[in-house]
């Protein structure tokens, strides 16, 4: 949880197209108790195939200290049509304020349907902490 919740936080997003080609980009994140927010040009290539799939995954932390986690698109908004609330939790805890930064900047909400966390070999076991949208511990 203390990755999602960090100020200034940054996660990998992957994604894919229809067509099966992939996508991995890093952005700013936010995290509103439920889902991760992140922000992006609604023309980007992975804001269409999260649009387009409704799927992403993503990335927190190192190689050593690794949070994935398998999100379904929630909504997608653009953001000077995003409630304030919205858009101060995202400017708040990403340190960037995309409202007034022009071009289509869309808020994407991903929610987690499966958690994996693990630190080294010893813990891969018992790496799923959330599966099917519920919290395993």
């Amino acid at each position: 949880m203390a990755m999602l919740t960090a100020s200034d936080a940054d996660v990998w997003v992957a994604s894919s197209s229809t067509a099966g080609s992939a996508h991995l980009v890093p952005l700013s994140l936010a995290w509103d108790g439920a889902q991760i927010i992140v922000a992006l040009e609604r023309s980007s290539v992975t804001a269409r195939n999260i649009i387009d799939s409704g799927q992403a995954r993503c990335a927190l932390g190192t190689t050593r200290d690794v949070v994935m986690i398998d999100a379904a698109l929630d909504r997608a908004v653009d953001v000077e049509e995003a409630p304030t609330a919205l858009a101060d939790t995202f400017a708040t805890q990403a340190d960037w304020d995309p409202r007034g930064a022009g071009g289509e900047v869309s808020f994407l909400m991903l929610r987690p349907r499966r958690i994996q966390a693990w630190r080294e070999v010893d813990e891969i076991a018992d790496r799923t902490v959330m599966r099917d949208g519920n919290w395993l511990v």
